[in-house]
């Protein structure tokens, strides 16, 4: 009787404590480089340096080279392979017939809802139409939002600005809010949800609209002028946010229990380079090499994680939500998922995820036929890393690139054609890897939207 009562006890004391809030900052468009506590040597981001000094610094994450498939993929716990989304599409401009479904897809937003989660969303979505899905975020499991809607087709002049007089959707209708700038409304809108919840558990996902292009001046940076001060102005409010919300979670006594993570959804974009630990890093967004892929990934959470810890753990973005429905007490389907917990790491950085890869892939405009997304190639090339290793592959599912990160971190040698042991044995192991992914991509699933007056072909801008 003895190891069933100390079982059942575990099991009270569990269910008794306080669930940890978890707030996801998802940055848009930002690389490493742009970062000071990795290396950023243009810059100082010195709030985003202190979440990392009071938690946890991750080296090896992976999001994906571009806005759609990370974004889904960090949705549904799925690769882009799996979920069909490999290549951006933007919903609202080129069509809305194809748009993000949940009612076919598992979803972050339902997971933490169904563990008993307050829920909230605000920024940047981007993969569904709210002029005909109203409802599209509470199905997708968030129960209040305040987002831009993304430059809509038949509506762009006003629908595009996400900063200076944002266009925003908030209590199922969107309208423009004069003189107002997106990312300030954005915050206050999560800083309002955490003083209403603050005695809940809550969840909540900011993608924020920051650093993504038109590039502009701030409220901190006003006279930022030329193309690189408006995007150093931006960071630094990125910074400033960041500064805010850790104020606010203080402020009521909540940051102690709040797991806060910082990440970007791909490389920087817009041609701007940056110089990062003696190395000029060019714009990486839509690359498979390490500046459009491995991602600023901080987490700190003052409970569980102690401060100034950094971590080789490999993740990438499938693993986000079996993490958080994890840290929830809520166990998902191993096989409607590709994502391993990482929680183990947040506590402990030697610990085995499981994980012995990780992987990256999706960019560049789908083709649409008959309100189907359909993707541009059957296989799309992608990259994938263990370790040490790392590999590319192509469109014909071949290895056109072998990389040794561990000596050589800005992938100047491809090796490929060494005959040497260790890239030999490394190019086997990925190969098995490899053999196993399906010849063909999936395409997206979703229930078809009624053909709309603004549908149109993504330009080809």
């Amino acid at each position: 009787m003895k190891p069933l009562l100390i079982l059942l006890l575990a099991v009270s004391t569990l269910c008794g404590a306080q669930k940890p809030n978890i707030i996801f900052i998802l940055v848009d468009d930002l690389g490493k480089e742009w970062v000071s506590c990795y290396g950023a040597e243009d810059i100082k981001t010195p709030h985003i340096d202190k979440l990392a000094k009071d938690g946890m610094l991750f080296h090896n994450v992976y999001s994906m080279p571009q806005c759609t498939p990370s974004r889904v993929t960090l949705l549904t716990g799925q690769y882009p392979q799996r979920h069909g989304w490999v290549n951006h599409w933007d919903v609202p401009r080129w069509g809305a017939r194809a748009h993000f479904d949940p009612s076919m897809y598992p979803s972050l937003g339902k997971v933490m809802k169904s563990a008993g989660y307050s829920t909230c969303v605000a920024g940047k979505w981007q993969i569904d139409d709210f002029r005909i899905e109203p409802r599209s975020l509470a199905e997708a499991g968030f129960d209040q939002w305040c987002m831009w809607t993304g430059g809509e087709g038949g509506n762009l002049k006003q629908s595009s600005k996400r900063y200076w007089d944002p266009y925003i959707f908030q209590d199922d209708n969107s309208q423009t809010r004069k003189d107002k700038f997106g990312p300030d409304l954005y915050a206050q809108f999560i800083f309002d949800f955490i003083t209403n919840k603050k005695d809940e558990s809550f969840f909540i996902y900011w993608p924020m609209a920051l650093t993504h292009g038109p590039l502009v001046h701030t409220p901190l940076n006003p006279d930022a002028r030329s193309k690189m001060d408006k995007h150093i102005a931006m960071v630094r409010y990125t910074d400033h946010l960041v500064k805010q919300l850790r104020d606010h979670l203080e402020k009521h006594k909540l940051s102690e229990n709040t797991l806060v993570i910082f990440t970007t959804d791909n490389g920087t974009s817009g041609s701007i380079s940056g110089r990062r630990n003696g190395t000029l890093v060019r714009d990486g967004k839509t690359k498979l090499t390490e500046n459009g892929i491995s991602a600023p990934f901080i987490a700190c959470w003052p409970a569980k994680i102690k401060p100034d810890q950094s971590t080789q753990a490999l993740v990438d973005f499938s693993d986000i939500l079996p993490t958080f429905a994890e840290m929830a007490g809520i166990k998902v389907d191993a096989k409607g998922i590709d994502g391993i917990s990482f929680l183990s790491a947040l506590t402990d950085p030697e610990s085995k995820t499981g994980k012995t890869h990780i992987l990256a892939l999706g960019s560049h405009p789908a083709k649409l036929s008959n309100g189907q997304v359909i993707p541009a190639l059957a296989f799309k090339p992608r990259s994938i890393r263990n370790q040490r290793w790392k590999v590319q592959v192509d469109k014909n599912k071949q290895i056109s690139h072998l990389h040794d990160l561990k000596n050589d971190c800005w992938e100047k040698n491809n090796l490929i054609d060494s005959k040497d042991l260790e890239p030999t044995k490394a190019l086997g192991q990925f190969q098995k890897i490899i053999d196993r992914m399906p010849a063909k991509d999936a395409i997206p699933r979703y229930r078809l939207n009624p053909v709309q007056a603004w549908d149109k072909k993504p330009s080809k801008k």
